[in-house]
């Protein structure tokens, strides 16, 4: 008789996540009838406690906002793609009660982009400044040979992202977010806000727009989405499976 196991998709909100309905028509297809997959809301203060209450029968876990820098003092240790960026979406959880932590948003975000053609580009430009944002920027170290300009709301935030793009070799360009709609004549474009932060940007896609990626999938489209999609591709889930 197979051993049960569990996993889970943690953050708050959570309601939203697809996450449950995937991993169980994976585990269906590849006939893992004793794995179940479930979602709780937890935020940063009951990210600990969740994270202790774990058993043996826990296989991993699937985090998205807030959880991706406040889980990595939870673990035992994190892959080399999760420490370049501080972020990890996938925990992996063993028998004997080890914890580690992966970062998969960063080669999804590439392998996603590469399904739709876009291989190289010679600008781009990121909306936001959170843990999705420095994935984002990770991924365009691979694909963008030139500048990446970061829309942000605060200063700090800016310091932020240029602190990452010095990390990853990435020439990023910090602009106001009032000046966000600029964005979107940039060859590509990787929107990485909460839902509904960009739905006032839509008005100003242009005529011929790049790439358009945003990597919400709930509401989808999302406003932006919807205005571009004469050149918007892409969506990539802000949570990934822990593998069986």
């Amino acid at each position: 008789m197979s051993t049960v196991r569990r996993a889970a998709v943690l953050g708050s909100p959570i309601a939203h996540s697809l996450s449950p309905v995937l991993h169980r028509a994976a585990y269906a297809e590849l006939g893992l009838g004793h794995w179940s997959y479930d979602r709780f809301e937890v935020d940063e203060a009951g990210l600990p406690g969740f994270v202790e209450g774990l058993d043996s029968s826990w296989a991993g876990l699937s985090l998205t906002m807030p959880l991706k820098r406040a889980v990595i003092p939870l673990l035992d240790e994190i892959t080399g793609t999760a420490a370049s960026v501080e972020a990890v979406n996938t925990v992996v959880l063993t028998e004997d009660g080890r914890r580690t932590g992966d970062n998969t948003d960063i080669p999804g975000m590439i392998a996603a982009l590469r399904e739709r053609g876009v291989e190289k580009v010679e600008s781009a430009a990121v909306l936001g400044a959170g843990a999705t944002a420095s994935s984002a920027l990770a991924a365009l170290a691979e694909i963008c040979t030139g500048p990446v300009t970061a829309f942000v709301r605060s200063r700090e935030r800016g310091d932020e992202m240029r602190g990452w793009g010095d990390r990853l070799g990435v020439d990023v360009r910090v602009a106001d977010w009032g000046r966000a709609g600029e964005a979107l004549h940039a060859p590509l474009v990787i929107a990485t806000t909460p839902a509904g932060t960009t739905d006032s940007l839509a008005a100003a896609v242009p005529e011929a727009p790049g790439t358009l990626f945003d990597v919400l999938y709930e509401p989808w489209p999302t406003a932006l989405a919807s205005r571009g999609a004469r050149g918007a591709r892409g969506l990539v889930p802000r949570e990934r499976p822990p593998a069986p």
